[in-house]
Protein backbone atom coordinates (compact mmCIF):
# COMPACT_ATOMS: atom_id res chain seq x y z
CA UNK A 1 0.00 0.00 0.00
CA UNK A 2 1.22 3.48 -0.84
CA UNK A 3 1.72 5.95 2.02
CA UNK A 4 -0.73 8.44 0.50
CA UNK A 5 -3.43 5.79 0.20
CA UNK A 6 -2.85 4.76 3.82
CA UNK A 7 -3.18 8.39 4.95
CA UNK A 8 -6.42 8.85 3.04
CA UNK A 9 -7.97 5.56 4.18
CA UNK A 10 -6.83 6.16 7.76
CA UNK A 11 -8.41 9.61 7.76
CA UNK A 12 -11.61 8.17 6.28
CA UNK A 13 -11.70 5.53 9.01
CA UNK A 14 -11.13 8.07 11.77
CA UNK A 15 -13.76 10.51 10.53
CA UNK A 16 -16.46 8.05 9.54
CA UNK A 17 -16.10 5.78 12.59
CA UNK A 18 -17.76 8.52 14.61
CA UNK A 19 -19.61 10.65 12.08
CA UNK A 20 -22.88 8.94 11.09
CA UNK A 21 -21.97 8.23 7.48
CA UNK A 22 -20.66 4.61 7.60
CA UNK A 23 -16.94 3.93 7.96
CA UNK A 24 -17.19 0.57 6.15
CA UNK A 25 -19.08 2.09 3.24
CA UNK A 26 -16.66 4.99 2.85
CA UNK A 27 -13.63 2.72 3.10
CA UNK A 28 -15.03 0.66 0.22
CA UNK A 29 -15.77 3.82 -1.76
CA UNK A 30 -12.30 5.17 -0.92
CA UNK A 31 -10.65 2.01 -2.20
CA UNK A 32 -12.70 2.20 -5.40
CA UNK A 33 -11.77 5.85 -6.02
CA UNK A 34 -8.09 5.37 -5.20
CA UNK A 35 -7.89 2.04 -6.99
CA UNK A 36 -6.08 0.81 -3.89
CA UNK A 37 -4.79 -2.73 -3.61
CA UNK A 38 -3.97 -3.19 0.06
CA UNK A 39 -2.36 -6.53 -0.55
CA UNK A 40 -3.16 -10.06 0.49
CA UNK A 41 -5.78 -10.92 3.08
CA UNK A 42 -3.34 -10.93 6.00
CA UNK A 43 -1.87 -7.53 5.07
CA UNK A 44 -5.39 -6.16 4.70
CA UNK A 45 -6.24 -7.47 8.18
CA UNK A 46 -3.09 -5.89 9.59
CA UNK A 47 -4.03 -2.46 8.24
CA UNK A 48 -7.59 -2.92 9.54
CA UNK A 49 -6.31 -3.82 13.01
CA UNK A 50 -4.04 -0.76 13.07
CA UNK A 51 -6.70 1.81 12.11
CA UNK A 52 -9.36 0.24 14.34
CA UNK A 53 -6.96 0.35 17.27
CA UNK A 54 -6.38 4.02 16.50
CA UNK A 55 -10.10 4.86 16.59
CA UNK A 56 -10.61 2.76 19.74
CA UNK A 57 -7.77 4.66 21.41
CA UNK A 58 -9.30 8.00 20.42
CA UNK A 59 -12.64 6.88 21.91
CA UNK A 60 -10.95 5.94 25.18
CA UNK A 61 -9.24 9.33 25.38
CA UNK A 62 -12.45 11.30 24.72
CA UNK A 63 -14.46 9.20 27.20
CA UNK A 64 -11.65 8.58 29.69
CA UNK A 65 -13.61 10.08 32.61
CA UNK A 66 -16.69 7.95 31.85
CA UNK A 67 -14.58 4.80 31.50
CA UNK A 68 -12.77 5.48 34.79
CA UNK A 69 -16.10 6.02 36.56
CA UNK A 70 -17.48 2.76 35.10
CA UNK A 71 -14.39 0.84 36.25
CA UNK A 72 -14.61 2.36 39.73
CA UNK A 73 -18.27 1.39 39.93
CA UNK A 74 -17.57 -2.16 38.79
CA UNK A 75 -14.80 -2.67 41.34
CA UNK A 76 -17.01 -1.41 44.14
CA UNK A 77 -19.01 -4.63 43.60
CA UNK A 78 -22.33 -2.87 44.08
CA UNK A 79 -25.41 -2.59 41.86
CA UNK A 80 -24.81 1.09 41.24
CA UNK A 81 -25.38 3.32 38.21
CA UNK A 82 -21.99 2.51 36.69
CA UNK A 83 -22.48 -1.24 37.07
CA UNK A 84 -25.90 -0.98 35.44
CA UNK A 85 -24.44 1.01 32.54
CA UNK A 86 -21.68 -1.58 32.04
CA UNK A 87 -24.29 -4.37 32.11
CA UNK A 88 -26.41 -2.56 29.52
CA UNK A 89 -23.34 -2.19 27.31
CA UNK A 90 -22.70 -5.94 27.56
CA UNK A 91 -26.36 -6.62 26.70
CA UNK A 92 -26.13 -4.34 23.67
CA UNK A 93 -23.10 -6.25 22.38
CA UNK A 94 -24.82 -9.64 22.25
CA UNK A 95 -26.66 -9.26 18.89
CA UNK A 96 -23.51 -8.09 17.07
CA UNK A 97 -21.41 -10.88 18.59
CA UNK A 98 -23.95 -13.52 17.54
CA UNK A 99 -24.28 -12.18 13.99
CA UNK A 100 -20.53 -11.74 13.66
CA UNK A 101 -19.78 -15.30 14.71
CA UNK A 102 -22.57 -17.01 12.77
CA UNK A 103 -22.34 -15.04 9.53
CA UNK A 104 -18.69 -14.00 9.37
CA UNK A 105 -18.01 -15.33 5.86
CA UNK A 106 -21.28 -13.96 4.46
CA UNK A 107 -20.48 -10.52 5.88
CA UNK A 108 -16.94 -10.60 4.52
CA UNK A 109 -18.31 -11.35 1.05
CA UNK A 110 -20.28 -8.10 1.18
CA UNK A 111 -17.04 -6.12 1.55
CA UNK A 112 -15.75 -6.88 -1.92
CA UNK A 113 -16.48 -3.75 -3.90
CA UNK A 114 -20.28 -4.03 -3.84
CA UNK A 115 -20.76 -0.32 -4.45
CA UNK A 116 -24.47 -0.55 -5.30
CA UNK A 117 -25.21 -2.25 -1.98
CA UNK A 118 -23.19 0.42 -0.17
CA UNK A 119 -25.24 3.10 -1.93
CA UNK A 120 -28.59 1.67 -0.86
CA UNK A 121 -27.39 1.18 2.71
CA UNK A 122 -26.17 4.79 2.83
CA UNK A 123 -29.64 5.93 1.79
CA UNK A 124 -31.10 3.80 4.59
CA UNK A 125 -28.66 5.43 7.03
CA UNK A 126 -29.74 8.82 5.74
CA UNK A 127 -33.39 7.98 6.38
CA UNK A 128 -32.63 6.99 9.98
CA UNK A 129 -30.70 10.20 10.56
CA UNK A 130 -33.46 12.30 9.03
CA UNK A 131 -36.09 10.76 11.29
CA UNK A 132 -33.88 11.09 14.37
CA UNK A 133 -33.21 14.72 13.54
CA UNK A 134 -36.96 15.41 13.70
CA UNK A 135 -37.51 13.52 16.98
CA UNK A 136 -38.89 15.75 19.73
CA UNK A 137 -39.28 13.76 22.95
CA UNK A 138 -35.69 12.90 23.83
CA UNK A 139 -35.36 13.17 27.60
CA UNK A 140 -35.11 9.70 29.17
CA UNK A 141 -32.11 7.48 29.84
CA UNK A 142 -31.26 4.20 28.14
CA UNK A 143 -33.37 1.35 29.58
CA UNK A 144 -32.59 -2.38 29.42
CA UNK A 145 -35.05 -2.81 26.57
CA UNK A 146 -33.51 0.17 24.77
CA UNK A 147 -30.02 -1.32 25.17
CA UNK A 148 -31.11 -4.54 23.46
CA UNK A 149 -32.87 -2.71 20.61
CA UNK A 150 -29.85 -0.45 20.11
CA UNK A 151 -27.71 -3.60 20.08
CA UNK A 152 -29.84 -5.04 17.27
CA UNK A 153 -29.35 -1.85 15.26
CA UNK A 154 -25.60 -2.16 15.84
CA UNK A 155 -25.71 -5.72 14.49
CA UNK A 156 -27.57 -4.54 11.38
CA UNK A 157 -24.93 -1.83 10.96
CA UNK A 158 -22.37 -4.57 10.24
CA UNK A 159 -23.61 -4.31 6.66
CA UNK A 160 -21.37 -2.06 4.50
CA UNK A 161 -22.93 1.36 4.09
CA UNK A 162 -24.94 1.45 7.31
CA UNK A 163 -23.32 3.73 9.84
CA UNK A 164 -22.84 2.10 13.22
CA UNK A 165 -22.89 5.39 15.11
CA UNK A 166 -25.69 6.70 12.90
CA UNK A 167 -27.83 3.60 13.40
CA UNK A 168 -27.29 3.30 17.14
CA UNK A 169 -27.63 6.99 17.98
CA UNK A 170 -30.67 7.39 15.70
CA UNK A 171 -32.32 4.31 17.19
CA UNK A 172 -31.65 5.57 20.71
CA UNK A 173 -33.04 9.05 19.94
CA UNK A 174 -36.13 7.58 18.24
CA UNK A 175 -36.70 5.54 21.41
CA UNK A 176 -36.92 8.84 23.27
CA UNK A 177 -33.50 8.84 24.91
CA UNK A 178 -31.63 12.01 25.73
CA UNK A 179 -29.37 12.89 22.79
CA UNK A 180 -26.20 13.33 24.81
CA UNK A 181 -26.78 10.05 26.68
CA UNK A 182 -27.58 8.34 23.38
CA UNK A 183 -24.25 9.43 21.86
CA UNK A 184 -22.35 8.50 25.03
CA UNK A 185 -23.89 5.03 25.11
CA UNK A 186 -23.30 4.53 21.38
CA UNK A 187 -19.60 5.31 21.56
CA UNK A 188 -18.96 3.42 24.81
CA UNK A 189 -20.76 0.28 23.59
CA UNK A 190 -18.47 -0.12 20.61
CA UNK A 191 -15.15 -0.04 22.51
CA UNK A 192 -15.32 -3.68 23.77
CA UNK A 193 -16.44 -4.84 20.31
CA UNK A 194 -13.55 -3.06 18.60
CA UNK A 195 -10.99 -4.64 20.93
CA UNK A 196 -12.67 -8.01 20.49
CA UNK A 197 -12.44 -7.62 16.71
CA UNK A 198 -8.81 -6.52 16.99
CA UNK A 199 -7.99 -9.62 19.05
CA UNK A 200 -9.73 -11.92 16.57
CA UNK A 201 -8.07 -10.30 13.54
CA UNK A 202 -4.73 -10.45 15.33
CA UNK A 203 -5.11 -14.20 15.76
CA UNK A 204 -6.06 -14.53 12.08
CA UNK A 205 -2.89 -12.64 11.14
CA UNK A 206 -0.77 -14.97 13.28
CA UNK A 207 -2.47 -18.03 11.80
CA UNK A 208 -1.86 -16.61 8.33
CA UNK A 209 1.87 -16.51 9.04
CA UNK A 210 2.28 -12.89 7.98
CA UNK A 211 5.95 -11.99 7.72
CA UNK A 212 5.94 -8.53 9.28
CA UNK A 213 9.43 -7.79 7.90
CA UNK A 214 8.02 -7.86 4.37
CA UNK A 215 5.26 -5.36 5.19
CA UNK A 216 6.14 -1.69 4.87
CA UNK A 217 5.68 -0.04 8.26
CA UNK A 218 5.50 3.56 7.02
CA UNK A 219 1.97 3.26 5.52
CA UNK A 220 0.79 1.49 8.70
CA UNK A 221 2.17 4.28 10.90
CA UNK A 222 0.67 6.97 8.68
CA UNK A 223 -2.67 5.16 8.62
CA UNK A 224 -2.64 4.89 12.42
CA UNK A 225 -1.82 8.57 12.94
CA UNK A 226 -4.42 9.72 10.41
CA UNK A 227 -7.14 7.55 11.98
CA UNK A 228 -6.20 8.57 15.54
CA UNK A 229 -6.07 12.34 14.92
CA UNK A 230 -9.21 12.50 12.79
CA UNK A 231 -10.94 10.13 15.22
CA UNK A 232 -10.31 12.48 18.14
CA UNK A 233 -11.68 15.43 16.17
CA UNK A 234 -14.69 13.54 14.78
CA UNK A 235 -15.71 12.03 18.12
CA UNK A 236 -15.64 15.42 19.87
CA UNK A 237 -17.46 17.11 16.99
CA UNK A 238 -20.10 14.40 16.81
CA UNK A 239 -20.96 14.78 20.49
CA UNK A 240 -21.56 18.48 19.92
CA UNK A 241 -23.69 17.88 16.82
CA UNK A 242 -25.88 15.27 18.49
CA UNK A 243 -26.48 17.57 21.46
CA UNK A 244 -27.55 20.34 19.09
CA UNK A 245 -29.90 17.98 17.19
CA UNK A 246 -28.15 18.42 13.84
CA UNK A 247 -28.13 14.80 12.70
CA UNK A 248 -30.39 15.60 9.74
CA UNK A 249 -27.56 17.45 8.00
CA UNK A 250 -25.72 14.14 7.65
CA UNK A 251 -28.85 12.55 6.19
CA UNK A 252 -28.57 14.81 3.13
CA UNK A 253 -24.93 13.82 2.74
CA UNK A 254 -25.78 10.11 2.95
CA UNK A 255 -28.58 10.53 0.40
CA UNK A 256 -26.22 12.28 -2.02
CA UNK A 257 -23.30 9.87 -1.67
CA UNK A 258 -25.66 6.90 -1.78
CA UNK A 259 -27.18 8.04 -5.08
CA UNK A 260 -23.71 8.69 -6.53
CA UNK A 261 -22.52 5.23 -5.42
CA UNK A 262 -25.55 3.51 -6.95
CA UNK A 263 -25.13 5.43 -10.19
CA UNK A 264 -21.42 4.63 -10.39
CA UNK A 265 -22.08 0.98 -9.60
CA UNK A 266 -24.75 0.65 -12.28
CA UNK A 267 -22.55 2.37 -14.88
CA UNK A 268 -19.67 -0.02 -14.14
CA UNK A 269 -21.78 -3.18 -14.43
Amino acid sequence: METFDALVLGAIQGLTEFLPVSSSGHIELGKAVLGTDIGNKEENLLFTVIVHFATALSTIIVFRKDIIEILKGLFSFKWNEETQLASKIVLSMIPAVIIGLLFEKQLEALFEGKIILVGFMLILTGLLLFLAGRAKKTTKGVTWKDALIIGVSQAIAMLPGISRSGATISTSVLLGNDRTKAARFSFLMVVPLIFGKIAKDGLDIIKGDVIIDTVSTTPLIMGFLAAFITGLAACTWMLSLVKKAKLHYFSYYCFGVGIIAITAGVMNT
